[in-house]
């Protein structure tokens, strides 16, 4: 496939264009206690408070960011595209407190999407050479920067874990479809093959992952 810049200048940062702000968000309690609140959070200048809202409290990964990570290399696929590990050496020098924390912006969430779909891409033969998947990365980051483009709500939860943070954990029972096969294969673990659908009801007691739930409709 090929793609062509719309937004973005290829070799500069694709978020070159855009202002970013830093903000603050809290869920308070009817009575005005608060239960959560997040302090220096990295934005797109135009989000409103509500889009900083969700982000924040919805889509920001809350744990298990390393605060240092490592490249994985492959062979057939562009260094700047490899995914990324906790770099273990690096993070037992920190104090174990500074170890892994959560997100704290926004383009850390546009870039483990972006970033996951292009790998995806690239391992899929998607991209006519490398020029064009570098295309579609940054013009992809700037687009759901600028509110243009947005995934459904588990594409936000769950896509560029282990992509982007080497995050994973014990398969939820969901499906993925080959691309070297083309054939339904379950996941063998939580994020490397994300569940990224919504919206799946059977009825008021379904169960979305486990057996006898929505996800075995579709190996039925």
């Amino acid at each position: 496939m090929k793609f062509e810049r719309r937004f973005t200048t290829a070799g500069k940062d694709p978020y070159a264009s855009l202002e970013f702000r830093f903000a603050s968000s809290e869920i308070k309690n009817p009575d005005g206690t608060v239960v959560f609140r997040a302090e220096n959070i990295e934005v797109p200048v135009q989000f409103s408070q509500v889009a900083t809202d969700i982000m924040a409290q919805k889509y920001f990964r809350k744990a298990g960011v390393p605060a240092q990570l490592k490249t994985v290399e492959e062979s057939a696929v562009p260094s700047w595209l490899w995914r990324s590990v906790p770099d273990e050496a690096a993070l037992a020098k920190l104090p174990e407190e500074e170890r892994f924390s959560g997100e704290s912006s926004a383009k850390q969430v546009f870039n483990r999407l972006a970033g996951t779909w292009t790998y995806w891409g690239w391992k899929g033969g998607y991209f006519s050479d490398e020029e064009d998947a570098r295309t579609y990365y940054d013009e992809m980051c700037y687009m759901l920067a600028a509110q243009m483009a947005a995934p459904n709500s588990p594409q936000w939860f769950n896509t560029g874990m282990h992509w982007a943070y080497g995050i994973d954990g014990p398969s939820q029972g969901h499906h993925y479809v080959d691309y070297k096969t083309g054939k339904l294969t379950r996941s063998a673990s939580a994020y490397e093959h994300p569940q990224p659908h919504a919206c799946f009801i059977q009825s008021v007691s379904d169960d979305l992952v486990n057996e006898g739930g929505i996800m075995d409709l579709w190996v039925r």
